[in-house]
């Protein structure tokens, strides 16, 4: 993990051969959020990028590099005093001797809070 205890995975699901289920629960106290920002709390947008990658290579059980980034549409905020656990849905489509093209979405409660599409190469 990148981020030392920024997070922490709760379950890991297979919904069907491509299509994953994850909840994460953030930690509140990580001391990124002393800086975004003080006294009001924001996830930034590249550690949720962070924990898809990690969430992929644990899927696929390679380590990734990431390519190309899409669509990425945040459409709420993450505070993590007010919603630590988070829902990401995976479709995982690729394969190791190749690449890996990622859609997520990301839920805290029954808010859509970010949507992309990235795509890894396996390194």
């Amino acid at each position: 993990m990148l981020l030392k205890d920024f997070y922490q995975l709760d379950e890991l699901n297979k919904i069907s051969d491509t299509q994953y289920e994850a909840f994460v629960t953030l930690n509140k106290n990580h001391e990124i959020f002393d800086g975004h920002f003080p006294g009001n709390p924001v996830t930034p947008g590249v550690c949720m990028m962070q924990i898809i990658k990690e969430l992929t290579e644990e899927i696929i059980g390679s380590t990734l590099f990431m390519k190309q980034s899409s669509n990425v549409k945040f459409m709420a905020i993450i505070n993590p005093n007010t919603n630590p656990k988070l829902k990401l849905n995976l479709d995982v489509v690729g394969d190791v001797s190749s690449e890996f093209k990622i859609k997520n979405a990301t839920y805290f409660e029954d808010t859509l809070a970010l949507k992309m599409t990235n795509t890894y190469e396996v390194k």
